[in-house]
């Protein structure tokens, strides 16, 4: 059972939770429907875990190069892939389902939209095209639109802004690991910026995005979604990791760099997330 828990990627479900989380609760405004919080997650879960098990079966053979992803279920044959693609389409009926029948159309709808494109774009172009990093980052900021239309049953600007701060925030993320990973993505051949355009390209691009994520979550405070604490948290953290960043234009080690960088922005996110979902303006 072990080895099918790791085919849905937990640690990718839980990241993307914690994002959901902050969505609903900027969209409650401090009055919290526990069953409907709690039925969003568990029907994001499953749909994520679904999408975690279809790519894992797509990446097979590009897990077999890389040293982090050479003991993947798939790869070793411990779950036959027909058993694995079974797994994964009751996973998607279930998350499917719950959010249908505990939530609402628009929902659904947009759970649908991020499944398709981790799964079908993402999936089979991120070996072909420096873009993939991109189209992941549009599948990724999905979660917190999910919850923030549970509760909204609206796409409005909260939403828009809600999914741009992710977009913006995956980028330079993603080409974090990237970069820390260099070698693993050289052996598995995946064009991602930090190889095909060099490490210097890589860091001016991680460093508008970072700007750019800072300008985009204070469109919260500005448009009275969210308060004066959770801008001032979120613009501190910002700086201090856009700080690191161009710390990185004069690295030595672009590898140790690449880890700090990555491990700033998970702080960053989580810290975000938490002051929008402790913030919200009702």
């Amino acid at each position: 059972m072990i080895n099918y828990y790791l085919l849905t990627k937990p640690g990718i479900i839980l990241g993307n939770l914690i994002t959901l989380a902050a969505g609903f609760f900027l969209a409650a405004k401090g009055t919290i429907d526990i069953l409907l919080f709690l039925s969003t997650l568990a029907g994001l879960a499953f749909v994520i875990a679904s999408a975690c098990v279809f790519n894992n079966y797509i990446d097979r053979h590009i897990d077999s190069k890389m040293q982090r992803t050479k003991d993947r279920p798939f790869v070793t044959g411990s779950i036959s892939v027909r058993s694995g693609i079974a797994f994964a389409l009751l996973l998607a009926i279930l998350g499917n389902a719950i959010l249908f029948y505990t939530t609402n159309i628009l929902t659904v709808s947009v759970a649908a939209i991020g499944f398709f494109v981790y799964v079908v774009l993402y999936s089979f172009w991120k070996s072909r095209t420096i873009y993939g990093t991109a189209i992941g980052s549009i599948a990724g900021a999905i979660p917190p639109v999910v919850g923030y239309c549970a509760v909204s049953n609206r796409f409005d600007l909260g939403a828009l802004i809600l999914f741009a701060i992710m977009v913006l925030w995956q980028m330079p993320h993603f080409f974090a690991i990237a970069v820390f990973r260099f070698d693993d993505y050289v052996a598995a051949n995946i064009p991602v910026l930090p190889i095909q355009k060099g490490m210097q390209r890589a860091k001016i691009h991680m460093t508008l995005y970072i700007i750019g994520f800072i300008l985009a979550s204070t469109m919260l405070t500005a448009y009275h979604y969210t308060g004066y604490t959770y801008l001032l948290v979120t613009t501190a953290v910002g700086l201090g990791w856009l700080l690191i960043s161009l710390k990185g234009f004069k690295s030595t080690n672009d590898r140790q760099w690449g880890r700090q960088m990555f491990l700033v922005s998970l702080l960053m996110i989580m810290s975000s997330c938490l002051m929008i979902s402790f913030d919200t303006v009702g």
